[in-house]
């Protein structure tokens, strides 16, 4: 599983970033990732890693040791088997990657926190990749908007994947967006806006003037001013097919 975000600003951003796999199980998510193991790259290499929280792999990024910084940040994973590390990061683009220990495979979860909010930079962007099944197993990307309303954008990436190399994309993917009780917006074909819950009017104009406009009509895109909370972004297949995709949130702001 591949996530990447952008750090955007004047200043360094300070960020936790974890893999899930065992705790998954007390939330009905099945077929979960015993022992995920986490790389954080810059576009250039690999500048930090980890496997096992309560274990700080020094190196790159990380000079010292994190398990009591990660502790205080009430982040700590609740798996001793999951993954966290904490870095302070110069604004650019960034991969974090989860893999299971020894080649295994299964449900996993990673995740971006920005521990800095007032740096004077901004977590402008978080995407994950990952093959969308259908049923239980298709792709859910959950952000949070923490402190005032803001305005997001939020697409569904399949086929203009395969210019970028990735085998076996979604060819058509479709969009719901949820918050913390029902569905509040969905999207299939960014080109034609699907009027309900919060979307009231035509969005094909913002989308494109977003400069963020999918590069091809079968993605899918969503706008959206949200209020302070948690949401969740789910990319499912037209018709139930399956392929490689990609979620992503922007913030407008």
């Amino acid at each position: 599983m591949i996530a990447g975000f952008i750090v955007q600003g004047s200043s360094q951003k300070t960020v936790l970033i974890r893999a899930l796999g065992p705790s998954l199980t007390q939330f009905g998510v099945p077929d979960v990732l015993a022992n995920p193991q986490l790389e954080l790259h810059d576009v250039n290499s690999l500048i930090g890693m980890n496997n096992d929280w309560q274990t700080t792999q020094i190196g790159g990024v990380i000079t010292s040791d994190q398990v009591a910084e990660i502790r205080n940040s009430g982040l700590a994973p609740s798996d001793p088997l999951e993954s966290a590390l904490i870095a302070t990061l110069p604004p650019g683009n960034y991969t974090a990657i989860v893999s299971g220990v020894n080649n295994t495979t299964g449900n996993g979860l990673a995740e971006v926190y920005d521990l800095s909010p007032n740096s004077g930079s901004l977590l402008a962007n978080i995407s994950t990749r990952g093959f969308v099944q259908t049923g239980d197993n298709v792709m859910i990307g959950g952000f949070i908007v923490v402190t005032q309303p803001t305005r997001v954008i939020i697409r569904a990436i399949g086929p203009s994947l395969s210019q970028f190399g990735v085998p076996d994309a979604l060819a058509n993917p479709q969009l719901e967006l949820h918050d913390a009780n029902s569905l509040i917006a969905q999207n299939d074909d960014w080109q034609t806006t699907q009027i309900g819950g919060i979307i009231t009017s035509d969005q094909v104009a913002e989308i494109q003037n977003s400069h963020l406009a999918p590069t091809n009509p079968a993605e899918s895109a969503i706008i959206a001013t949200l209020q302070p909370g948690t949401y969740t972004a789910i990319v499912r297949g037209v018709n139930n097919t399956t392929g490689n995709a990609l979620v992503e949130v922007y913030d407008l702001q």
